[in-house]
């Protein structure tokens, strides 16, 4: 499993034949317009469009990848039905609990604590519950995306079930997890490999870079990749 960050939340996944965009938010990302890597090279040979919920920051460039490439979105069921809506042809729903087979991976819906929506007209519409999201690869490797989320306890069924191998976690307070318990959800419920803090230093309003997190973390295997830099898992 070959894995890019793409700055906040995004990332580019290869395994097998499958390159799987998850929460591709690509244009407008300043983190990932800083890193001087192409959108198209970000984009290139995608075969699915994988989404943890319905804000722009997370759904970003999905129908603009889904219609132009043809890859399959797979993600719980309002808001898949919302983006075919938007042009979205190949869509793949499922809800929190179900597991969806895309032959080279699988990918699984678990809960999360946040909020799910769109604005039109400067109200938001509600997008349906978000989740996270635990990918298992064919040849064994698997990776939890917790989305945007708070700390929760039912994390540990997650482990129980899944013990995903790589955490990407979110650190940057306000809307999501802070450094503190976003480091007490990793030791106290995972028995992670590998971690990647994730949605952070994007925006003025949240956590500008993951120094808090990497010291309570202290001891653990956190990486922080560089904004388009491949990483072999």
């Amino acid at each position: 499993m070959k894995i890019t960050w793409l700055g906040h939340s995004a990332f580019r996944m290869e395994t097998g034949s499958s390159v799987v965009l998850i929460d591709p938010f690509i244009t407008g990302n300043p983190v990932f317009e800083a890193s001087g890597m192409s959108a198209d090279a970000a984009k290139e040979g995608a075969t699915h469009v994988v989404l943890t919920h319905g804000h722009d920051d997370h759904v970003g460039d999905t129908v603009d990848i889904c219609t132009s490439t043809g890859a399959k979105l797979v993600t719980y069921f309002e808001l898949a039905m919302y983006l075919n809506g938007k042009g979205v042809e190949a869509v793949d729903p499922t809800n929190p609990g179900g597991t969806v087979d895309q032959g080279d991976f699988d990918v699984s819906f678990v809960k999360a604590f946040h909020s799910s929506s769109t604005m039109v007209d400067g109200v938001p519409v509600y997008l349906g519950n978000p989740c996270g999201i635990v990918i298992r690869t064919a040849d064994g490797k698997s990776l939890y995306h917790m989305g945007d989320t708070e700390i929760f306890g039912d994390m540990a069924l997650i482990n129980e079930i899944f013990a995903p191998q790589l955490g990407l976690v979110p650190i940057g307070d306000r809307f999501t997890m802070g450094a503190r318990t976003a480091a007490m959800a990793c030791k106290k419920f995972f028995g992670f490999s590998t971690v990647i803090p994730i949605h952070y230093g994007t925006f003025p309003i949240i956590d500008q870079t993951p120094d808090k997190f990497l010291a309570e973390m202290a001891g653990q295997n956190v990486v922080v990749p560089e904004v388009g830099a491949a990483l072999d898992f």
